[in-house]
């Protein structure tokens, strides 16, 4: 509380109670699935486009990859059909590897396996600024000393070298003149830090580079590298940082030029080497639990397992990847966390609705919905039609849908944007077979399109049988989860009650007048009861307050019914 010491006016500010609450997001998407390049451990890649992802990921993958290429399709899909934001996690086969490459005490490695690291050079220019150490003092006939430098190579006459003592820079000299491996310097440097033994008669000799690593028309410059270890410009330091290459290295033990290390020969002035060994992997190793993941702690998951790490993805797919491991995987992921919501794919070779039921038949849940048949696209890769999982596409439209009407509104009877054609037709017949069981089916209606043409999940739960239903109150719960935390430590008490009701009822009353819940009134919408009556007083003692919410889901009309009869002429 505040004192009061002496006579004046005091001005304070109180909260009256309610606090406003915002919703969270519901259109950000993650994907998990195989790319050019990337990395495949860690928090997934955030992606706010399709150029964002070739950037990061590189673009389409070859036939040759099967029915685990569609990744980069996918994305593109998605942000092709209203998408804004998605996270990406790449996974590779087993035995995929890095490209590498070793020189002397120099070791790179591409940052994450794959063919795509075979395209790294690492080119070496003689930096402007070269750096070097003295050895011995040589007193000339005429009583002048001149610095001699043994067991050296790659300097050149002009050059500027200098004198490192525990990594600090101490002098500077001209190269004055090469004879095989010794070079001799002109004399700038004091005679009294020689006799001092300032300046060693024998120090390691450096000398800098400029360094640019490349993949295509990324480019990364570092100047002025050295192989001095002491030093902020050791190669090691100076590429910590790169995107493209991790880099080992060592102070080698004798005397050399980084320069060196990279030139064939040493009157070059400019000389480069590529990465080798990355290799894509085989389909051996490919295997469910790629997609999976594993759980080896924060920032060491992979695949499925590190979007445990993401809070904000509400929308979740691996597309064209049909295994029922991986999609039971992912629908227990949605369904322990209770915040995303799973997109499921069939495989592209079922046509007949018995084969689509008995995909359907192995899952079971209230957070996932399955979609059919693939959509035809064109390939801009193979200058060719081809047919991709829908998956992306339907996440575009969640997002879409969620922009312009809300989550409440089923994702349903709206178009499929880019798509030419679909891998198979059903009838009406076929799909009164697969609707009930909760098989989306994506049709080409005359006249309208390509339009998905359901909105059911896969649970046998009738409560929760409709999409936007699940997804409306995923969207509530976090909202009113992420709204609520100041009521952590709060006395528990008739004001802290009050403030709760007030504002999550406020919250609520918008989202009926929305027309997310239904009901003439705000009554028959939804009820926020907290205090006596939801808790007991052994509750109270053990710091819980229980609130209770009741609401009332706005659902789709699915069956649009019209009956018309015959009114007759009154005669009279």
């Amino acid at each position: 509380m505040a004192e009061y010491l002496s006579p004046g006016v005091y001005v304070e500010e109180f909260e009256s109670g309610l606090r406003p609450m915002e919703g969270v997001g519901t259109s950000t998407a993650g994907f998990v699935g195989m790319a050019e390049k990337g990395n495949v451990i860690g928090t997934p890649e955030f992606v706010s486009s399709f150029a964002d992802f070739t950037r990061k990921f590189g673009g389409y993958l070859s036939e040759s990859y099967g029915t685990y290429r569609y990744l980069a399709y996918s994305v593109e899909q998605f942000f092709a059909n209203g998408g804004t934001r998605c996270y990406v996690m790449r996974v590779v086969p087993s035995d995929a590897k890095e490209a590498s490459l070793k020189l002397g005490t120099i070791s790179f490695t591409a940052k994450n396996p794959g063919k795509w690291g075979n395209e790294i050079t690492v080119s070496a220019t003689k930096a402007i600024r070269g750096k070097a150490a003295v050895v011995d003092a040589v007193e000339g006939a005429d009583g002048s000393k001149t610095y001699t430098l043994s067991n050296a190579s790659g300097f050149n006459a002009g050059d500027t070298v200098e004198a490192v003592v525990n990594g600090k820079v101490v002098a500077s000299a001209k190269v004055e003149s090469v004879q095989g491996n010794a070079i001799t310097l002109s004399a700038p440097i004091k005679e009294d830090l020689v006799d001092k033994n300032v300046v060693p008669k024998k120090l390691l000799v450096v000398t800098a580079a400029n360094l640019e690593v490349r993949y295509k028309d990324n480019v990364e410059t570092y100047e002025k590298v050295t192989l001095n270890g002491e030093s902020s410009d050791f190669i090691g330091k100076a590429l910590s940082k790169s995107a493209l290459v991790d880099v080992e290295a060592e102070e080698p033990a004798e005397v050399t030029s980084l320069f060196n290390v990279f030139a064939v020969k040493p009157e070059a002035k400019a000389a480069a080497v590529r990465l080798a060994g990355g290799d894509d992997g085989s389909a051996k190793g490919i295997t469910d639990d790629i997609f999976m993941g594993k759980d080896n702690g924060p920032g060491k998951r992979t695949g499925l397992a590190a979007f445990v790490e993401i809070n904000n993805v509400s929308i979740m797919a691996i597309p064209g990847v049909t295994s029922p491991a991986v999609q039971l995987a992912l629908c227990a992921q949605c369904s322990n966390l209770g915040s995303r919501f799973a997109v499921l794919d069939l495989p592209l070779d079922v046509t007949r609705p018995q084969d689509a039921l008995a995909c359907r038949e192995k899952l079971d849940s209230d957070y996932a919905a399955m979609y059919h048949p693939w959509i035809q696209i064109y390939d801009s890769l193979n200058k060719k039609p081809a047919y991709i999982p829908p998956s992306g596409a339907v996440c575009g439209i969640y997002a879409r849908s969620d922009v312009e009407r809300g989550v409440h509104k089923a994702p349903a009877n709206e178009v499929v944007y880019n798509a030419i054609g679909l891998s198979c037709l059903y009838n009406k017949a076929e799909q009164d077979v697969l609707n009930p069981a909760g098989v989306n089916l994506i049709r080409a209606l005359p006249g309208q399109g390509i339009r998905v043409w359901g909105a059911r999940t896969v649970s046998s739960n009738s409560l929760w049988k409709y999409v936007n239903v699940r997804r409306l109150f995923i969207y509530l719960e976090e909202s009113i989860k992420a709204n609520t935390s100041w009521a952590v430590f709060e006395p528990n008490d008739t004001f802290l009650w009050t403030r709760v009701r007030s504002t999550i009822s406020s919250f609520l009353r918008d989202m009926w007048r929305a027309g997310a819940l239904v009901g003439e009134s705000e009554s028959q919408a939804y009820f926020v009861n907290v205090g006596r009556d939801t808790m007991s007083q052994s509750d109270i003692l053990n710091g819980r307050l229980i609130c209770e919410i009741g609401v009332a889901p706005s659902r789709p009309a699915e069956f649009v019914i019209f009956r018309i009869t015959q009114l007759m002429e009154d005669e009279g």
